[in-house]
């Protein structure tokens, strides 16, 4: 079996590059025949370590360098596959009638409870029921939200279509199935997710959706716990194989909605960063809400700047702790940088405000899951809100840290042309130039941001990276030459001239008002 591996894998590496790998053929090439059903799992193993995308033939070709396009569109809806194959699990584990009767009470008082224990900043313990109940209500939103993050990179193409993942506290899969299928089809994915709850049980049942060339290793360990070499040794099957060595690192490390159940966040994610192809990206993403949003903002800004190792670089250096602060070396190779959504304009400037920033995007369509856990409550349930059991809303806060010094947007402003954010006690009441980048969609209807309104004038959080108190541009007099704070996206920057600075005094914020007399472009 073993020599059959090698053989395979010999003659795999020698035809990849004259043409497409057909099993049948690599039999006759091989002592004692193989079967070729043989052979294609022999292929099938090898493939991540190969860069070998399988075809609808049969055969097997090198993955594209290309990288993965941006979205076409919004997220409209949890793709069927992944509902039923949620919705035949919930069967298996409670009955046809899962969402009736004690099972459906069970149910829902599970949601309600590790809701109320999220809330209440109160750690979640994640049996059987909890995961379940877990991916009724969550699943749908964070498969959506992790495709709006990524796309930041696509747009940029800073996403290969050969990739390496870990996802960290990988839960029931939402960041997984979305990633999947937010990769083209053409994509060879070598998946790695760290998760050691129940929540991998069900995790393990969609990935089983996944398409072909999606390669899933789960890990059932802590991500305290999780050691990279695991990686490597998933790969061998204990067949002579050589995989990727780990301190290759990975393409795409994913963090999402784990921060704020680690007892050391930061600590976790330095760890992870070690663990970072030189050109690669950690995706952290975390809820809207107020507490998660701005611990995520702090764990990103304690990690700016520092200088992470790999291993064969600490050999060298003789650190202990794997870091350095800014200063202590020359270049920025190595260096976590914010690629986005958060922006720094100004040289060497860093925020200090509470940070709190997240996107909303378009509402998904009701998975029927969530509907008919919802239309099974009984009438007689005084504790039951209307829609209580459904969640499509797509609202989340998320930090994209790389260590090649790569910005989403990449400015430096002067003093002399533009006023700056942490300048701005000095500008109140006065009209000034400032570039600041969008960071929240409208929060005037109160409800968004800790109840922050402003009447029926649209309003949106800005930043430029030096700002030490949270500012609000204020649309009062929409115009065709102020109306791109309006269009622009999530993360953009644009240039305000003559915008008014003022002092909130009820909320501790700067107001500065967009009126007639204001320009606002889009400049990045």
């Amino acid at each position: 079996m073993s020599d059959h591996r090698e053989a395979v894998r010999s003659n795999a590496k020698y035809l990849r590059n004259v043409r497409p790998i057909d099993p049948e053929e690599i039999c006759d090439y091989i002592e004692e025949t193989p079967h070729p059903a043989v052979v294609r799992q022999h292929l099938r193993e090898a493939a991540p370590d190969l860069g070998l995308l399988e075809r609808d033939d049969g055969t097997f070709v090198p993955v594209d360098d290309e990288p993965v396009p941006p979205m076409q569109g919004p997220v409209r809806k949890f793709p069927t596959a992944y509902e039923g194959r949620l919705e035949d699990l919930l069967v298996e584990r409670y009955g046809v009638d899962w969402h009736k009767d004690a099972t459906g009470d069970l149910l829902r008082s599970t949601i309600r409870r590790f809701k109320a224990e999220y809330l209440d900043r109160r750690p979640v313990d994640y049996d059987e029921d909890v995961a379940a109940g877990y991916a009724i209500y969550h699943l749908p939103g964070y498969y959506a939200a992790v495709q709006y993050a990524l796309n930041d990179l696509a747009q940029r193409g800073l996403l290969g279509r050969n990739l390496r993942v870990l996802d960290i506290g990988a839960g029931v899969g939402g960041p997984a199935l979305g990633l999947s299928n937010f990769l083209p089809q053409d994509s060879l994915l070598d998946y790695h997710a760290v998760e050691p709850s129940a929540a991998a049980d069900v995790l393990e049942e969609l990935l089983a959706e996944t398409g072909r060339n999606v390669h899933p290793t789960i890990h059932r360990t802590t991500a305290e716990a999780f050691d990279p070499g695991a990686v490597a040794d998933a790969g061998t099957g204990g067949d002579g194989f050589e995989p990727t060595a780990p301190d290759d690192g990975f393409d795409l490390i994913i963090a999402a909605n784990v921060v704020s159940e680690l007892e050391d966040p930061t600590a976790v994610l330095r760890s992870a960063l070690e663990m970072l192809a030189p050109d690669g990206t950690l995706l952290a993403m975390a809820p809207a809400d107020k507490n998660t949003s701005i611990q995520l903002r702090e764990v990103e800004r304690e990690l700016e700047d520092e200088r992470v190792w790999t291993p064969a670089e600490l050999g060298g250096k003789g650190a202990d702790d794997g870091t350095e602060t800014a200063g202590d070396a020359d270049d920025r190779l190595g260096r976590v940088t914010i690629y986005g959504p958060a922006v720094r304009l100004w040289p060497d400037a860093r925020p200090s405000d509470r940070g709190w920033s997240f996107d909303v995007r378009p509402d998904l369509d009701v998975p029927s899951f969530q509907r008919k856990l919802e239309d099974a409550t009984p009438a007689d349930d005084d504790e039951h809100d209307p829609n209580e059991f459904v969640n499509v809303d797509v609202q989340f806060s998320y930090s994209l840290l790389r260590l090649d010094g790569t910005r989403r947007i990449d400015l430096s402003l002067e003093t002399a042309d533009w006023a700056r954010m942490a300048d701005m006690e000095g500008h109140v009441t006065n009209r000034i130039d400032l570039v600041a980048a969008k960071l929240s969609r409208s929060l005037s209807d109160g409800g968004s941001d800790g109840g922050r309104s402003s009447g029926s004038n649209p309003l949106f959080k800005i930043s430029d990276g030096s700002e030490t108190i949270d500012h609000y541009a204020v649309l009062t007099s929409e115009t065709s030459l102020n109306r791109p704070l309006l269009e622009a996206e999530y993360g953009e920057v644009c240039s305000f001239e003559q915008i008014l600075a003022l002092w909130n005094d009820d909320e501790g914020a700067y107001n500065l008002v967009v009126d007639e007399q204001t320009i606002v472009d889009r400049i990045g």
